[in-house]
């Protein structure tokens, strides 16, 4: 028998261009790590597929014609990927990325105004609507508001200024600054903030200096047929050796757009962003990054609610700085200090009321500031994630009411609804990795202290209360353990255990109706902090022309933070049927999953199926916990031709009819829709590339089950009928 002798391959960081050790490879009967110098040794197989996975870096799969090309090359260049190791789907922006969740996108998303609807496209997500077109608050498998930690580059945030959160945190976020969104499911990633429900995390595109003085841009606009709205972004950037700067800037403007049966729908809107991310080397180990960017919104109509947007002006900075040692075991050093600040002004001047009783309007302010900082340790098959988070927010505002008729005419009645109330948080976290041959452990924990007070409480509210400040002690962990069971199968366990304490709507907000029904909601600073205890089952398959995934979970949530309707108190409002307060539920549950299979198909197509529900009760009163949404199929068929140069793509979208409803919220039940979406894109050169889209093929007339009604009628917001957009990109 001929002697079969050992041969190497490195495996390379693609950016950093560094050696990647302690990656774990399986190769027919052969299995090890890579060593100190990134090198694995094998001896050649032409029957068997080759598996490499590492902490940092996912799981790659390498079929048998590859490995031999690999092993001529003796290189493998990899992409980092800190996220492997959590339940989370990645939307790419910018970039490819071959996870099996991972999903992408032409380039009318960069031109979104609102992150969220970007989101969307996963079945996970589903969006809160007021408006039509504006200000949409994201919803995971029915953890909404505070209890989704929501940041930019792991740390930054921003608080809703308006009550009724015209202005979500997601709507601040500059999306064609971005480069992906990871979304981190469960109460497991702990290491960027105390999320019961689950972690959306915002990047901004990520610096990459050049050997030479380098320019480049894009502009980028677009313009759809429904609603008559115009897009337009842009940037331009210089790099160097030790620099990279890129300018940023989008604006967007729309019309009330129709319904499938040509009815308008009230959802005009302005938006406008700028901004730049400054990154400078400031040696071999040390880098710098300085972002900064401003949002302007106008005139936005929110039909589900008694007042429009008249204007928000926020502003986002942050000072981000690493470095890294040479040190075997102290790997990275990261540190991120930002502030964010919210000047919202809404008013009900534009709003067609018949008699109109008052006039009124709502000044509000919200600032938050803090920084994070963080260590990487490496220890041969261990990594170890440490560092210490601050974080401060405060809000507000008054809402003026002028009165117009009645006893109280000529008269203006100022109410205190955010009491300058802020909430200070401070934590301590820590995330530790390990590789046991095929099996890789994560135990992450936190430990946050919360204190929340009023500075100018209504004399109304302190009366209510013993003490309007509280301070609390909640601490989060969470254990997954991960295996690669056969070359193309995997299995992961998730458990985790956080609490939160009340957000500052929940605590301070007086006298505002700012939930699904028009109860004014009264707050409570004296809630008990919220504790989720989940569990997720995720199964994968990957094989070379087909991909499988399943997420099962189960949450049991005590001190559920929901509301009550109080008999005993009068609303300010006449208009209002009543008051409701936040209390504690003891008990709820939700539990469902999330399906999705990848395929390529001949002729160069391949298809998408993905599906996901949420089933979620109130254990005390056995009722539907409010705003969950239906079940929702997504199916998507695209194919590639002309050296990938031409990508048609139909995507069909199938929910059902949603029956589970919260009564005594003021829900009612959804139908099920079905929508069809085509598009073409192409590219024309290095510099030039199209798309053409028509959105809503069947001019189905239909709305979201997450859709608020538009005020005073009962009737959900419609969303819109049959849209034709047209995208062009051009590139330096």
């Amino acid at each position: 028998m001929p002697v079969i002798h050992a041969q190497s391959i490195r495996l390379i960081d693609k950016n950093q261009h560094t050696p990647i050790v302690n990656a774990s490879y399986q190769y027919g009967s052969q299995h090890g790590v890579s060593n100190h110098h990134g090198i694995i040794t094998i001896k050649a197989d032409t029957s068997s597929s080759m598996v490499i996975s590492h902490l940092n870096y996912g799981k790659m799969i390498i079929d048998i014609q590859q490995v031999q090309e690999f092993l001529k090359s003796g290189i493998i260049y990899w992409q980092n990927q800190h996220y492997e190791l959590q339940p989370v789907s990645i939307i790419a922006l910018h970039q490819a990325i071959s996870d099996s969740l991972s999903i992408r996108f032409n380039n009318q998303n960069r031109l979104s105004h609102d992150a969220a609807a970007i989101m969307s496209q996963t079945p996970e997500i589903a969006l809160i609507r007021k408006s039509g077109n504006y200000g949409f608050d994201p919803v995971l498998r029915g953890f909404k508001y505070e209890q989704l930690n929501i940041v930019m580059d792991g740390a930054q945030s921003a608080n809703a200024a308006c009550p009724n959160r015209m202005d979500p945190p997601s709507s601040q976020m500059p999306v064609n600054m971005l480069s992906q969104i990871d979304i981190l499911k469960g109460p497991y990633s702990l290491r960027y903030g105390n999320a019961i429900g689950g972690t959306i995390n915002f990047r901004t595109e990520t610096p990459a200096f050049t050997t030479n003085s380098k320019v480049d841009g894009r502009v980028s606009g677009s313009y759809e047929s429904n609603g008559n709205i115009y897009r337009n972004e842009g940037l331009v950037g210089f790099s160097g050796k030790s620099y990279n700067i890129k300018l940023f800037g989008s604006i967007s403007d729309g019309d009330n757009y129709e319904d499938g049966d040509g009815h308008e729908v009230p959802s005009s809107f302005y938006r406008n962003n700028f901004g730049s991310i400054l990154a400078f080397r400031l040696n071999e180990k040390q880098k710098l990054s300085i972002n900064v960017s401003h949002n302007y919104a106008k005139d936005v109509d929110f039909p589900a609610l008694a007042m429009d947007l008249r204007k928000d002006d926020t502003w986002l900075g942050s000072v981000q700085h690493s470095i890294t040692f040479s040190d075997k075991n102290i790997n990275q050093w990261s540190t991120n200090i930002y502030t964010t600040s919210v000047d919202h002004l809404m008013d009900n001047y534009d709003k067609a009321i018949d008699p109109r009783m008052v006039d009124a309007e709502t000044t509000a302010k919200t600032i938050n500031y803090g920084g994070r900082t963080e260590g990487f340790w490496q220890f041969d098959s261990m990594h170890l994630y440490a560092g210490l988070d601050y974080r401060a927010e405060a809000a507000e505002g008054e809402r003026s009411r002028h009165f117009l008729m009645g006893q109280n005419q000529g008269k203006t009645a100022i109410d205190n609804v955010w009491q300058e109330s802020n909430i200070t948080k401070i934590a301590a976290f820590g995330e530790f990795q390990h590789i046991l041959d095929q099996w890789r452990l994560v135990y992450s924990g936190r430990i946050e202290y919360n204190y929340s007070s009023a500075d100018r409480p209504d004399p109304n509210f302190e009366a209510f209360y013993s003490d309007v400040s509280s301070s609390t002690i909640n601490p989060s962990f969470s254990a997954g353990l991960s295996n690669q069971l056969t070359p193309h199968f995997s299995a992961e366990l998730w458990l985790g255990r956080a609490q939160r304490s009340g957000s500052l709507t929940e605590r301070y907000i007086n006298f505002l109706p700012v939930g699904i029904d028009p109860y004014e909601m009264l707050g409570n600073p004296e809630l008990s902090s919220e504790v989720n205890t989940q569990i997720d089952l995720n199964l994968s398959y990957k094989g070379s022309a087909s991909q499988l995934h399943l997420s099962l979970f189960t949450a049991f949530i005590n001190d559920y933070i929901s509301s009550e309707i109080r008999d005993d108190l009068n609303p300010k409002l006449p208009s209002s049927p009543g008051v409701r307060q936040f209390v504690n539920i003891d008990n709820a549950r939700q539990m469902g999953f999330e399906a999705s299979w990848l395929q390529k198909l001949p002729a160069h197509l391949q298809h998408r199926l993905s599906v996901a529900y949420t089933y979620a009760k109130n254990s005390d009163t056995n009722e539907a916990l409010p705003e969950i949404p239906p079940l929702d199929i997504r199916y998507r068929l695209n194919g590639r031709y002309m050296d990938q140069r031409l990508r048609p793509e139909l995507v069909f979208r199938h929910v059902l009819e949603q029956n589970r409803i919260a009564k005594s919220y003021g829900e009612s039940t959804t139908p099920s829709f079905s929508l069809i979406d085509l598009s073409l894109n192409y590219v024309i050169n290095p510099h030039f590339e199209i798309n053409a889209a028509l959105n809503n093929l069947l001019d189905e007339t239909y709305y979201e089950h997450l859709s608020r009604s538009v005020k005073g009628t009962g009737n959900a917001i419609n969303a819109p009928g049959r849209n034709m957009i047209l995208t062009i990109v051009a590139r330096l």
